[in-house]
């Protein structure tokens, strides 16, 4: 039987990329499927190729009045959310020499400020027992020169997934995270081939990650398969952060 057997799911940040790729996952698993884009037509063009019935929302992940109007459209469809991601970020570099004010403000306000706000937002409409998968990154336990902005955030997700976890045992609500290292989607294509050699080096299974690969670490996380996995972060490196 499908592993998200009629399950909701709601996936914050899903019409691109790794989000995307875990919609489809979600959807081909059974789960009744809304993804939200700051860019409605993205969301829907996204929606509409995944098919199986999923929705595409409309809304910005930094704004919590877009967030609440996301789950509200849930909640009317289906009343209860089983799954969540929270995917919705952004990198950009900068020295902390020449780290302005608003890269700063920009950073923390999608990538940990939205994915606060965006699970308060959703929590109310949470079942006991439901799932929330993070996607973090293997930034958030490195160093790299040039992003520490966005290093620091995505170390605020770990430190919240183990909060939440404590909070929301009793209901049993888990809460955990997927750290993907370096990941083939379109965005890393446009990468000039020295750059993307250069990132390739070091990492021991020696290409970067599929985005089917990192939405196969989500849906098990996001499954009862993982009923016992919680305030955990499965990153999905090909071995750069292990060895």
């Amino acid at each position: 039987m499908a592993r998200m057997n009629n399950k909701v799911a709601l996936v914050v940040g899903g019409a691109k990329g790794i989000g995307l790729s875990i919609a489809e996952r979600l959807a081909g698993e059974g789960a009744k499927v809304f993804l939200t884009s700051r860019k409605g037509e993205e969301a829907e063009k996204a929606a509409h190729n995944i098919g199986s019935g999923a929705v595409g929302i409309a809304a910005d992940a930094s704004s919590p009045e877009d967030m609440r109007a996301a789950v509200e459209t849930v909640r009317k469809a289906h009343g209860h959310i089983d799954a969540l991601v929270l995917n919705a970020g952004l990198s950009e570099p900068s020295l902390i020499a020449e780290i302005t004010p608003e890269h700063f403000d920009r950073h923390f306000d999608v990538n940990v400020r939205g994915m606060v706000f965006g699970f308060q937002a959703a929590l109310p409409a949470m079942t006991d027992g439901g799932s929330v998968v993070l996607i973090g990154s293997i930034a958030g336990s490195a160093g790299y020169a040039g992003y520490g902005t966005y290093c620091a955030t995505k170390a605020s997700v770990r430190s919240y997934a183990r909060t939440w976890t404590a909070e929301l045992a009793p209901k049993g609500i888990r809460v955990n995270v997927v750290a993907p290292g370096p990941t083939d989607t379109d965005m890393m294509a446009a990468v000039a081939d020295d750059v993307r050699a250069a990132i390739v080096a070091p990492i021991p299974m020696g290409r970067m990650a599929k985005p089917s690969e990192v939405a196969a670490a989500a849906l098990f996380l996001l499954s009862d398969e993982a009923s016992y996995i919680a305030g955990a972060e499965l990153c999905v490196d090909g071995g750069l952060l292990q060895v």
